[in-house]
């Protein structure tokens, strides 16, 4: 196992994977929400759920906001996790664990009034499918900004 170090310039560079993987996140679903009315996308940007964080106004630039820290964050935690365990740059664990996590945080959805419902399948799946674009994204780009460098 290699020991995990930290600097300026990964960190800097898995922002910018996480943030360009969250807009990949965000495109299938908002094409989807367009042909089809699913709300999956919806719930890219809902923190109703989260005290404190609820009360930001405005709603839709924290939803934003919201979004995107959470994708950078979780590409930062991820990429760390897998780097002690010499597994960073292998794509498939980053499809795993995004495909994964994500069906599985779907089900925040419960916590908030707004939709998807936590019982629409047509929704999880959707979101789910999303998640493993993202952690493909993330995973691909992973490999061909950090590896090279």
């Amino acid at each position: 196992m290699e020991k995990a170090s930290f600097s300026l310039r990964t960190i800097l560079k898995l922002s910018f994977i996480g943030f360009i993987a969250g807009v990949i996140l965000i495109l299938p679903l908002k094409i989807l929400y367009i042909l089809t009315g699913n709300t999956a996308y919806i719930l890219l940007f809902n923190f109703d759920y989260i005290p404190v964080l609820n009360e930001l106004k405005p709603v839709w630039l924290f939803g934003y906001i919201f979004h995107f820290v959470t994708c950078i964050c979780s590409v930062i935690g991820l990429f760390y996790i897998l780097k002690f365990l010499n597994r960073q740059f292998s794509v498939f664990y980053y499809v795993a664990v995004y495909t994964v996590g994500g069906g599985a945080l779907f089900f925040l959805t419960c916590l908030s009034e707004q939709p998807p419902a936590g019982n629409d399948f047509t929704a999880w799946l959707s979101w789910t499918l999303a998640h493993a674009i993202f952690g493909f994204a993330v995973g691909i780009l992973v490999k061909k900004i950090l590896k090279e460098a």
